[in-house]
């Protein structure tokens, strides 16, 4: 028996503008992903930049909680090949949230990698 899977990604290029280092807040509305109704999905990684003076800290919600933190340093840029995948069960919401020092804008890039079983 093959498992059917499917890549899944969501990335692009944002403008952000801090509101404070604890108050995440959507990135932006094309950064969400439901996992379908007969799938489970997985997080195989993320690739961010931060073209900003200060850390940023991206976020992945799930369900309205933090699931994972991702800190991207100042002008910096990172790849999080995840070891530790866990399944994200169906109807699962999951969207990326950005947290910035109060008042500091930039722009982030992100490629966020996800399979769906």
């Amino acid at each position: 028996m093959t498992m059917e899977t499917t890549p899944r990604f969501l990335n692009g290029v944002y403008h952000f503008e801090g509101k404070g280092l604890t108050v995440p807040a959507l990135l932006d509305a094309k950064l969400t992903y439901t996992v379908p109704a007969d799938k489970r999905a997985q997080l195989i990684y993320l690739r961010a930049g931060n073209s900003s003076d200060a850390l940023v800290n991206l976020v992945l919600m799930r369900a309205g909680t933090p699931m994972r933190h991702f800190p991207v340093g100042a002008r910096g840029a990172m790849h999080v090949p995840l070891a530790v995948v866990e399944d994200i069960f169906p109807e699962t919401v999951l969207e990326l949230h950005l947290a910035a020092p109060q008042g500091v804008t930039g722009e982030v890039v992100v490629d966020l990698g996800l399979m769906e079983i």
